[in-house]
């Protein structure tokens, strides 16, 4: 009775489903392989991608969509689910906020022992509590991490305006031939990061900010209620200082924790999709670096919690971070604002001189306001077109 309850849910899930537009990362996936994880910030459409999966390539009579936040499993366990979803033939179970679920990653890898010829998906917003559960998934899962719209997927769904992807070395090279699509920049730099509609968008944004701040990160960190708050002033000491070079000292001080708690919660914030940490190349591998500069995660996030206040130079820079960061390693650089591999860039408006490079080889200056590239001047928006 309870298993059909569920996939009467499902069902109902998939025929609301529409599959007339695919995010960057749908065709990335090895959707063969027998254990799928899609990670991501809250928002990003994690949801629909596996819903898309579900509905255009797999028997419904076969497949199954749980959510780890039905009522469900407040008294039954995700093995059991798989066991008994198995006995009626099942082959396809995609369980969506998995890190809601106690010790999920336990019973992931019981049920892929357990039953060789199950396909198992699953989705998840509190990235640390997933990276730390996929530890113990050893070699079983193909992970795969999510972000928000491109500049270019945002022109797809909000403007249904199909235009190709451009490589980095593209861009560098001129490549880019997209007549006028910049008039709609400012207004993808406002509230065209996340794939819900414009209406209500500012509360629907607060709404992530304060579930990643007072569930998700809480519920991962063994958090109470107090340093919750805590997390919140850190976020909002950030929001008005961006790009913020952070002080962990001062910072420790006027929260009243420890330095080490600072990083800590940096990292947290960072990893629930809220901020954005630059660093440094003296790590030598991605993420071990010093943090130079912390950013907001991306624009939207920028005009919400900043509100009017938002400063246009930050702003262009977050865009340029959040969107060069899904293919490349970006890191902070001595002369200009950033650095991807042998490249320097310094990204600024229409006025913007190469003073600040000069003498700087394969340096490039990146500008708001402008519609075309020449040399080694890129128009901002052309960076929106790589994923």
């Amino acid at each position: 009775m309870i298993m059909n309850q569920l996939q009467e849910r499902c069902s109902k899930l998939i025929l609301e489903t529409d599959t007339r537009f695919h995010r960057y990362i749908y065709d990335r996936i090895d959707w063969n392989s027998r254990m799928v994880g899609l990670t991501g910030p809250r928002g990003v459409g994690k949801t629909t991608l596996v819903l898309q999966y579900l509905k255009e390539n797999l028997p419904s009579n076969t497949s199954l969509y749980v959510t780890a936040e039905d009522f469900y499993f407040a008294d039954h366990r995700l093995l059991d689910l798989a066991d008994d979803f198995v006995k009626r033939g099942g082959k396809h179970l995609v369980i969506d906020e998995i890190h809601r679920y106690k010790e999920w990653s336990k019973e992931l890898k019981l049920m892929y022992d357990y039953h060789p010829e199950l396909q198992i998906v699953f989705t998840g917003s509190s990235v640390l509590d997933i990276n730390k559960g996929v530890s113990d998934l050893s070699r079983r899962a193909v992970m795969y991490h999510m972000q928000g719209l491109s500049f270019r997927e945002y022109l797809l769904f909000f403007h249904d305006l199909r235009l190709p992807m451009y490589t980095l070395d593209d861009i560098l090279r001129l490549k880019v031939e997209i007549p006028l699509q910049f008039q709609f920049f400012p207004e993808y730099l406002r509230q065209g990061y996340y794939p819900f509609s414009s209406e209500k968008q500012d509360i629907r944004i607060q709404q992530i900010v304060n579930l990643a701040l007072e569930s998700d990160i809480p519920q991962y960190a063994g958090m109470n209620v107090s340093t919750g708050r805590k997390l919140k002033r850190l976020l909002a000491i950030i929001a008005k200082s961006v790009p913020f070079k952070p002080n962990i000292s001062s910072i420790a001080t006027a929260l009243n924790v420890s330095r080490n708690s600072v990083a800590d919660y940096c990292l947290y914030i960072e990893e629930a999709g809220l901020i954005a940490q630059l660093r440094d190349d003296t790590g030598g591998i991605r993420g071990l670096g010093k943090v130079d500069k912390i950013y907001l995660d991306n624009t939207n996030l920028i005009y919400v919690l900043g509100g009017e206040q938002a400063e246009i130079g930050n702003v262009r820079e977050t865009f340029f971070f959040n969107q060069m960061r899904v293919k490349h390693d970006v890191i902070t650089s001595s002369s200009a604002d950033f650095r991807i591999d042998d490249y320097t860039f310094e990204v600024g408006g229409r006025k913007k001189g190469s003073r600040q490079i000069e003498g700087v080889p394969n340096a490039f200056i990146v500008k708001d306001d402008i519609e075309f590239a020449s040399r080694n001047t890129i128009p901002l928006w052309h960076f929106g077109f790589t994923y």
